[in-house]
C-alpha cells in the first residue's frame, strides 16, 4: 500500500513539475483559483458583484436586466448567462432560480457548450486515453475545429491548466470548462493579453455546428 501511495504521489509531482521561477512568477494559487464572484437573482434583474474577469461588463459588479439576457445555459455545472458579446458566470446553486427567471422573463434556455470541456480534457486528474482523444477531437471537428487548431489552443493553455488543476491541489477529474481556463490564464497574462484571450475564449465557447 505504501509503495502504491508513494508511486501515486510521484506521478502527480512529476506530471506537473515546473521550474521554481515559473512557479513563483506564474502559479499564484490565489490568482489561479479566482472564483466567479457573487450573484443575486431578482425578479427581472441579476446582480453580479466581486466578478474577477476584467474584460467582462460584469467586472467588478453589474446589474443585468432581463432585457439584456440573450439566453442562458443552466443544466450542467456553472450556469452561463449570455448577453451581447459576453458570458456571465453564475453559481450552479442558483440553477432553479435562473430557470424561474427565464420563465418569468421569456429568456431562452440553451444547451450546454462542451467545447472547452473537450479541449481541456487532457488536464483532468485522470488518464487521457487514445479513445478519449479521438472522441473529443471528433466532437470538436463537428463544431468546426481543425486538429491543428485544437493542438494550438492546448499548447497555449497547457502549462497553466496543469498548474491550475494540480499545483493548487484542485485535482478535478470530472470537468474543466470556460471559467477554469479563464481563471488559469488570468494568472499568467497581462491585462492586454488577457483581454485578447478572453475574446478568443468566448468565441471558442460559442462555436457550434448549426
Amino acid at each position: 500500500m505504501w509503495k502504491f501511495l508513494k508511486d501515486l504521489f510521484n506521478f502527480k509531482r512529476n506530471k506537473t513539475s515546473l521550474s521554481t521561477n515559473a512557479s513563483m512568477n506564474l502559479f499564484n494559487t490565489k490568482m489561479l483559483l479566482c472564483g466567479i464572484g457573487k450573484s443575486e437573482i431578482r425578479d427581472s434583474e441579476i446582480l453580479i458583484s466581486e466578478y474577477p474577469f476584467e474584460p467582462s461588463i460584469a467586472y467588478p459588479s453589474a446589474l443585468i436586466s432581463a432585457n439584456d439576457v440573450e439566453c442562458m445555459s443552466v443544466e450542467f455545472g456553472i450556469c452561463k448567462v449570455h448577453i451581447k458579446n459576453d458570458i456571465i458566470f453564475v453559481s450552479s446553486e442558483y440553477k432553479e432560480k435562473l430557470k424561474q427567471f427565464a420563465e418569468s422573463n421569456n429568456s431562452r434556455l440553451i444547451s450546454q457548450s462542451w467545447n472547452w470541456d473537450w479541449i481541456l480534457e487532457p488536464y483532468l486528474d485522470t488518464e487521457f486515453t487514445k479513445e478519449n482523444e479521438e472522441r473529443c477531437l471528433a466532437r470538436l471537428h463537428d463544431n468546426g475545429f481543425t486538429s491543428l487548431e485544437v493542438d494550438t489552443i492546448r499548447a497555449e493553455v497547457k502549462e497553466q491548466m496543469f498548474a491550475y488543476n494540480f499545483d493548487t491541489m484542485l485535482w478535478d477529474w470530472c470537468s474543466l470548462s470556460l471559467p477554469d481556463v479563464l481563471c488559469a490564464m488570468r494568472a499568467k497574462y497581462s491585462e492586454e493579453e488577457f483581454r485578447d484571450f478572453y475574446k478568443r475564449a468566448l468565441e471558442i465557447e460559442k462555436r457550434i455546428n448549426r
